[in-house]
């Protein structure tokens, strides 16, 4: 039987994966960064696919996904020929990741897009009947509005990526005790 510290990293490292919908990945990936973030020592793949019972393409499409993202990095052992992997141990530089590949895959893509929308709805609003026209104006003010809250959202973000811990240490300070 598993002791209770073993069961624990599993507990972990399955609820992680659960979360992973949150942050934009699949549950393997999840489960693989709370595997080498829980890590006393570097993985290597080998070791990887044996704790997470996953095969060694998915392990390594994983793999290369966390090294993108800035969540993992490689390592070398002398003598050894294998690579082996290590999380990113500050919760504040994981955050930052996550945070910045976030933004970069959904937030600035939705901006542009609704940029596009208000170029091309612009450019014939002329020819529009007075019906048509009051639909796009309508249009148009959601538009903006969700620009608007996108951009401040974006906005927050860069603050908040700018400011560093000591910003959320003064984030904590006003925000109410949970």
């Amino acid at each position: 039987m598993p002791s209770a510290l073993e069961r624990s990293k599993a507990l972990f490292i399955r609820r992680w994966g659960e979360l992973s919908g949150y942050w934009g990945i699949n549950r393997t990936m999840a489960e693989l960064h709370a595997l080498l973030y829980i890590s006393a020592e570097p993985l290597c793949t080998d070791d990887i696919m044996a704790a997470l019972q996953i095969s060694r393409g998915n392990a390594s499409m994983n793999i290369r996904q966390l090294v993108d993202w800035g969540l993992i990095t490689r390592q070398h052992r002398k003598g050894d020929r294998k690579e082996y992997f290590a999380a990113e141990t500050d919760v504040w530089e994981m955050f930052q990741c996550i945070v910045r590949e976030r933004r970069r895959r959904e937030v600035e893509p939705i901006i542009e897009t609704i940029e596009r929308c208000r170029k091309m709805a612009a450019e014939e609003l002329e020819t529009l009947s007075e019906a048509e026209r009051q639909q796009a104006e309508i249009y148009g003010r959601r538009l903006n509005d969700l620009a608007e809250f996108l951009n401040a959202v974006n906005a927050l973000l860069n603050a908040l990526l700018s400011s560093g811990q000591p910003g959320i240490e003064m984030l904590k300070a006003i925000l109410p005790p949970s």
